[in-house]
Formats: C-alpha cells, sequence, structure tokens
C-alpha cells in the first residue's frame, strides 16, 4: 500500500512538472515577446487625437470642401461624432471626413457605436450604418455634387431590430463606390457584398479593423474575428470617376489612397482611430 500511494504521488509531481513546462517559457524569450509587443503598440499611429479635428478634411454633398455642414462632425468628451440635432431632416448631403494623410500597406482599428434616432427621413438602408472608406481618391478630387468618395467602403453596421428582432444582418460588409475588387478569383462588380460576421445589436462598443496590403490582399476583422477578404482593389471603368482618376500608366489597381469616415444620416460615436503602418 506504502509503494502504491509513493507511486501515485511520484506520478502526480512528474505531471505538474510536465505540465508547467508546457505552460511556460524561458525568462529572456518572455522578456523578449514582451519588449517586442511592446514596440508594437508605440508604433500606433492615432488618426483621432480625442481632441480636435485639425487633422482631418470635411466635405458634404453639395458644399464646398471645408463646410462641416451643420456641425455634424464634432469632438465632444474626447469622442468623435456624428450628431444630426442641427439637422431638421434628412436632405442627401451625405457627410465625410477625411484624414490628412494617404497610406499603402496598414492596420486601420477603430472603436465606434451606433447612438440615438436616425434623423427624419434618413434611407431605410442607412439605419445605424457608417463606413471606414479605404484606397480612397483625394478629398479635394471630389465634384461639388459627388456623394461618395470613389474607394472600398468596409460597412459598419448595426443590427436592425435590436437584441430580440428578427432580421440579421452582417458588419463590416464590402461595398465598391467607384472600385471592383477580385473574390475567389472573381471579379466582383456588384455594389455590396456581405460578410460572415454575427449581427452586432445594441448601443455598445464594436472594434473595426482592416489589414490593408497595397492593391494586393485586404481583410475585415469584427471584435478581433476575420469576416471577409479580398484582394486586387481597382478603378472600375463603369464609373464616372474612372477616367479622371486613371493614372498616366493605365494601371486601374489602386494600392493607395485616403482614409475617410461617413456621415449617412445615423448618429455615431467614434474613440479610438488608430493606425499601424505595415511592412511593403
Amino acid at each position: 500500500m506504502r509503494t502504491l500511494f509513493l507511486s501515485s504521488k511520484i506520478l502526480i509531481v512528474a505531471f505538474v512538472l510536465v505540465l508547467s513546462a508546457c505552460n511556460s517559457k524561458p525568462k529572456n524569450q518572455e522578456a523578449e515577446q514582451k519588449s517586442a509587443e511592446t514596440a508594437t503598440e508605440e508604433n500606433w499611429i492615432q488618426l483621432f487625437n480625442g481632441e480636435d479635428l485639425n487633422d482631418w478634411q470635411i466635405k458634404f454633398t453639395g458644399h464646398e470642401l471645408g463646410d462641416n455642414y451643420n456641425n455634424t462632425f464634432r469632438v465632444e468628451d474626447g469622442l468623435l461624432r456624428v450628431r444630426y440635432d442641427n439637422w431638421d431632416e434628412w436632405n442627401g448631403a451625405f457627410g465625410h471626413i477625411f484624414y490628412k494623410d494617404e497610406f499603402s500597406h496598414y492596420k486601420l482599428r477603430v472603436e465606434y457605436r451606433f447612438v440615438d434616432e436616425q434623423v427624419k427621413n434618413g434611407p431605410g438602408w442607412a439605419f445605424r450604418n457608417n463606413g471606414l472608406m479605404i484606397h480612397g481618391q483625394s478629398a479635394e478630387s471630389m465634384e461639388l455634387d459627388q456623394q461618395f468618395p470613389t474607394s472600398i467602403e468596409v460597412q459598419l453596421l448595426g443590427g436592425i431590430n435590436g437584441k430580440d428582432g428578427y432580421d440579421p444582418r452582417s458588419n463590416l460588409n464590402l461595398c465598391t463606390p467607384g472600385t471592383n475588387v477580385v473574390m475567389n478569383g472573381e471579379l466582383i462588380e456588384q455594389h455590396c457584398t456581405n460578410s460572415k460576421s454575427e449581427t452586432c445589436y445594441g448601443d455598445g462598443w464594436v472594434t473595426a479593423e482592416v489589414e490593408v496590403h497595397g492593391g494586393e490582399i485586404i481583410r475585415h476583422f469584427v471584435n478581433g474575428e476575420e469576416v471577409m477578404h479580398y484582394e486586387q482593389p481597382q478603378l472600375d471603368p463603369r464609373d464616372a470617376t474612372y477616367e479622371k482618376l486613371l493614372p498616366a500608366d493605365g494601371n486601374k489597381l489602386i494600392t493607395k489612397g485616403t482614409i475617410s469616415l461617413q456621415a449617412e444620416s445615423h448618429p455615431t460615436d467614434f474613440r479610438k482611430i488608430e493606425l499601424l503602418v505595415l511592412d511593403e
């Protein structure tokens, strides 16, 4: 009996040692990993500083560049807010706020939420709808009455009927104003393509991330989970902006561009907008 007890005790001790070995790392390896993680975090650029919109340009349909129509884009309580309290009703003036620089290879991460009620007579499709416009044309190159910048749109969407509703609505879908992409080897010319994400109900904060590799692959993530990817973003020859934006070499592939956020009739809050430049 004593021998059996000692044998069991030895087996337990051995198991604990093996388990510890599987879940542990050498101290120098842990230090190197922590240092690498810290360095990565330090490289994130805060596109929104929580204080003002000095690094951003605003363009509304039918209005000159720089006109923040009805004070729709504003900074309050450290948040970048899209608000419609100064609007009587929706009148078709789509708004976009552009960051000052262009980017090619990067990760873009935002934290957003939908709040309050949609402005009166806002489009049904724009309920709890905003977007990250990437690989976009410059704000200066937009026509006065142009509704959306030619770009790749990563849709930010909220559930329609609340937590107990019956209408599922995927998030971080793809829309392509003036552009096309390739998906699974096929040129996608339809305007919008749904992702495989779950519905994001309620008014809670959602983390949206886009990983962009120039004119190659682009990936969408919702709360850390990949929900869509595609490649070869390109100008659409059918669009009115095609000839204007096509470079002199005739290459319609889009390898870089602006980043902008939308004002499409539903109030939205952004508390973080940050970017990590990736190696090309």
